[in-house]
């Protein structure tokens, strides 16, 4: 790897994140009887955070920190913290709080490590389907340890797409357009709630493709590896690599159609 981290140190990172967010996954298990009495928001009355996303976070900082005390970390629910070994951590503690509120399937414990600003290894944690997903920079992507990959796709309209709305309420509305006009061009779409699901779902075939404008830093970075190691064209609406906050993660026998499809739909506005 050109960033100076192996194999070797690569996979290591992901053995670290695919056993904090199982042990995290476990945890957001044994709260949902009582996650209903623990809520409050954040940037919108829809944007819903709970004690368990608090709780979540804090024991991934334990784990990841209490491993490797040298890293960084960046979480969705306020960590920041800065390290000195060129590692840093990127963590979405429950990804699909709205789901897991509801006792929805469809919300996951997405890991990330970045080393120099690049993302090396990744896991996802499925916690009502028990999937995990993981993957290191060119060595794959897997899921429960078997090596998954897209899906071969190559007609849009015969395509499942997945996609995802924002909090606040304008972009919603604008979301919507652009969902008008792509309706008519696939099979279906799908919405589950947690971009990190969504993400893996391209990964392993079960959509064809997704698209999102809106995703921060930590809903990107482990499901994105993953999609793109499982051979997923992984970009931003221009076509260029992904960045938050855009993503649309596709099939390459497709990508390029839905490029187009999603350009002449207005997504740019979004």
């Amino acid at each position: 790897m050109s960033d100076g981290t192996d194999a070797e140190d690569a996979n290591e990172l992901r053995l670290l994140a695919e056993a904090a967010a199982r042990e995290v996954g476990a945890l957001l298990r044994d709260g949902l009887e009582r996650v209903r009495l623990l809520v409050d928001t954040k940037s919108t009355g829809t944007d819903m955070v709970t004690e368990m996303d608090r709780a979540a976070e804090a024991r991934i900082l334990e784990l990841l920190l209490g491993a490797r005390p040298d890293d960084g970390m960046l979480g969705e629910e306020g960590t920041d913290l800065p390290g000195s070994s060129g590692v840093r951590w990127v963590v979405d503690p429950l990804d699909g709080t709205t789901n897991y509120l509801y006792a929805l399937p469809g919300f996951a414990v997405s890991i990330a490590a970045e080393v120099h600003g690049r993302v090396v290894a990744a896991a996802v944690y499925d916690v009502v389907r028990d999937e995990l997903f993981s993957a290191t920079l060119g060595g794959g992507a897997t899921r429960n340890g078997q090596a998954i990959r897209v899906s071969d796709a190559t007609e849009l309209p015969l395509a499942l797409v997945a996609t995802g709305f924002g909090y606040d309420a304008d972009r919603r509305r604008r979301q919507a357009e652009v969902l008008v006009h792509v309706v008519p061009h696939v099979r279906d779409i799908r919405r589950f709630g947690a971009a990190a699901v969504d993400l893996c779902s391209v990964a392993c075939g079960r959509v064809d493709a997704y698209y999102e404008r809106g995703l921060a830093p930590w809903d990107l970075a482990a499901g994105g590896l993953i999609a793109a190691e499982a051979g997923a064209v992984v970009s931003g609406f221009d076509g260029r690599p992904a960045v938050a906050p855009d993503v649309v993660a596709a099939a390459p026998g497709i990508s390029g159609a839905l490029l187009e499809l999603l350009d002449r739909a207005g997504v740019a506005g979004t």
